[in-house]
């Protein structure tokens, strides 16, 4: 994410050392990058539109209205309706290490149009539901699809190109399709109720987080589960995540192995690899760099106190 900001950097003018605002304009959103260099606390932000932070290097401390407090990192994103407060601690900011986070702004009309959409075309595991963006907060935690996102997004935005516009309309509607999708993934992966225990995506995705570091789960055994064929199994599995059956395992395997980054600071990272699940140390890099936008080791300095 730095070289993307490079654009930004060379244009951006620094007025105040906490959350120094850059605002950039599209017909449907709008695109903030804060930047604070220096240590702070209790720092209050409000947004007049929902939108979608994301954090570029550094490390928050996040409290949310009707939330515990959580730590707020690289790769991760918050949803936040109109009007929500956030209020924010910055414990390492610094001249030479600025944390960096950017706040996209959307349309209500346009988020509106696009889930009236959504909703008539795109069928989940339980059809009969409807999904909108609602008026709570959401954490999100290794999503790369987002990620990926954002990251084109923000290269859009401070980069002048004669087709801004149009490529930003349609970027905004994949990522307000992506959220969608990812609310729906919630409601199986947190379904504290066990409402979906009894559909076949509900109960793979459990066997997935009950058999997490075993490293020989397979797309045709859990298809097997399902009592599909691979590919049915894989086309179901991936209309109802938003997401491949194997970028979902690999995403919980690198989620839990930035758990064992942050609690257990003395293992090696070919350990972290091991205990996370993955078969060798290059490709939990590979994954761990596709998802996360940096390296392990990257990701353990940005959260260093």
């Amino acid at each position: 994410m730095g070289k993307l900001l490079n654009s930004h950097k060379s244009n951006r003018k620094i007025t105040t050392l906490v959350e120094n605002r850059t605002t950039y304009s599209a017909e449907y959103a709008e695109l903030n990058i804060f930047e604070t260099h220096k240590v702070a606390e209790k720092v209050k932000l409000t947004f007049d539109f929902p939108v979608i932070a994301s954090m570029l290097t550094g490390k928050k401390i996040m409290h949310l209205e009707g939330w515990p407090s959580f730590d707020f990192f690289p790769g991760e994103s918050v949803v936040m309706p109109r009007s929500k407060p956030m209020v924010i601690d910055f414990p390492v900011a610094s001249e030479n290490d600025p944390t960096q986070c950017l706040a996209l702004g959307i349309d209500e009309k346009k988020i509106s149009d696009v889930v009236l959409n959504f909703n008539n075309y795109v069928a989940i595991e339980n059809e009969n539901n409807n999904w909108e963006l609602d008026a709570n907060s959401s954490h999100l935690k290794n999503n790369h699809a987002v990620n990926h996102l954002v990251e084109r997004l923000v290269y859009t935005f401070t980069n002048n190109n004669r087709s801004k516009d149009v490529l930003l309309d349609l970027m905004i509607q994949e990522l307000i399709i992506r959220l969608l999708q990812t609310k729906a993934k919630a409601l199986i992966l947190n379904d504290s109720q066990n409402v979906l225990n009894d559909t076949r995506i509900g109960q793979v995705v459990q066997f997935i987080k009950e058999n997490l570091t075993n490293k020989d789960i397979t797309v045709d055994m859990l298809a097997e589960k399902a009592c599909m064929s691979t590919s049915h199994f894989h086309k179901k599995f991936k209309n109802t995540l938003g997401i491949s059956p194997i970028d979902y395992i690999n995403s919980e395997k690198i989620k839990f192995s930035k758990k064992l980054i942050k609690e257990k600071k003395s293992f090696q990272m070919s350990e972290i690899a091991i205990k996370s699940g993955f078969n060798n140390t290059s490709y939990f890099y590979r994954q761990f760099k596709k998802m996360e936008m940096m390296t392990p080791q990257q990701f353990k300095k940005s959260i260093s106190t």
